[in-house]
């Protein structure tokens, strides 16, 4: 049956980015993958579907960090640039559609950078800190929450923590993280992990 879902004509049609005008495709960013992936996303939540995910490359830089530049001498397909474009055209287009209030847009990866250039002219992987961008599904805009130290290396104010993020966005779902929970390795284990969670009220309406 879920073959035959996508397979149908509807899911066929919401991949047809060519239904798009062109000077939509440009707001959203071309020449990269950012750009087309946000746009299918939106087509995707307009039809319905309520998980989108979409992947962005580029973004493991151990070495070289600075030729990013030499690789991209007008900025234009660069990741931080195709990134900003391609998220404002995405929240731009469902609010105007009147679908941000009820889709949450989470901008995240599974960690930080390290403050600090490395020995290869790179950053390494860092736990300890890092940045999060959550927008729409009833989230207050034009705010940040949370502090690190002068450098960069821990968080030191207002710290959220990664459980916290997910029952956070739980609750918007609809969903009690302190309630449910899933069956891992013959235990039964919260959703948001072992630990209590707490949901961070500062951010919502």
């Amino acid at each position: 049956r879920a073959y035959n879902l996508i397979a149908s004509p509807k899911a066929k049609r919401a991949f047809a980015l060519t239904e798009e005008s062109e000077e939509t495709r440009q707001r959203y960013g071309r020449g990269n993958s950012i750009g087309p992936s946000c746009l299918m996303a939106r087509r995707l939540v307009e039809r319905g579907v309520p998980f989108v995910t979409v992947n962005s490359t580029g973004w493991d830089s151990h070495q070289d960090i600075l030729k990013l530049k030499e690789r991209y001498p007008t900025d234009k397909n660069a990741p931080l640039p195709s990134l900003d474009r391609a998220l404002t055209a995405l929240i731009g287009d469902l609010d105007d559609r009147r679908l941000l209030d009820e889709t949450l847009v989470v901008v995240m990866g599974e960690f930080g950078r390290t403050p600090k250039i490395n020995s290869a002219g790179g950053r390494d992987h860092w736990p300890n800190v890092f940045s999060v961008l959550l927008a729409g599904g009833g989230i207050k805009g034009g705010q940040a929450v949370g502090q690190t130290d002068e450098l960069g290396y821990h968080a030191e104010k207002n710290v959220v923590h990664v459980r916290d993020l997910h029952a956070t966005m739980l609750h918007q779902l609809g969903i009690d993280a302190e309630r449910f929970s899933v069956r891992h390795q013959g235990l039964d284990t919260r959703l948001t992990g072992v630990k209590k969670a707490r949901v961070v009220k500062d951010i919502l309406l």
